[in-house]
């Protein structure tokens, strides 16, 4: 499984932005895909996934700000960032799992495939 993130920027306090995640290789065999971040200093941090099924989970400091999807014809995951704060601001990652017996939500080191960071910075 290749995981391609892109969709980060620079923004304002409030704005938003809609982070991707294109999957290619044996997509049919990912039995969840997250999107996790980390700031300079601190932990990775998980952010919200999405599973095969469709069950979504969300870090408490997201949940009405961010939504996951996912488009499965363009085998794409999509984080969309509302709200943006200034802590949000972060290397923001994809990660897949292939392992359907894993108890979720996974801990970043249980993923894995990642995707290549993409920088979120949201100004003040």
């Amino acid at each position: 499984v290749q995981l391609q993130a892109s969709g980060g920027g620079l923004v304002q306090a409030g704005g938003s932005l809609r982070l991707s995640c294109a999957a290619s290789g044996s997509i049919f065999s990912i039995s969840v895909m997250g999107w996790y971040r980390q700031a300079p200093g601190k932990e990775r941090e998980l952010v919200a996934h999405i599973t095969s099924g469709g069950s979504m989970n969300y870090v408490d400091s997201v949940k009405g700000r961010f939504t996951i999807s996912r488009d499965n014809a363009k085998n794409t995951v999509y984080l969309q960032m509302n709200s943006l704060k200034p802590e949000d601001t972060a290397v923001y990652y994809c990660a897949a799992d292939t392992d359907w017996d894993k108890n979720l939500p996974l801990r970043s080191y249980e993923y894995e495939y990642w995707g290549q960071g993409t920088q979120v910075t949201v100004s003040s």
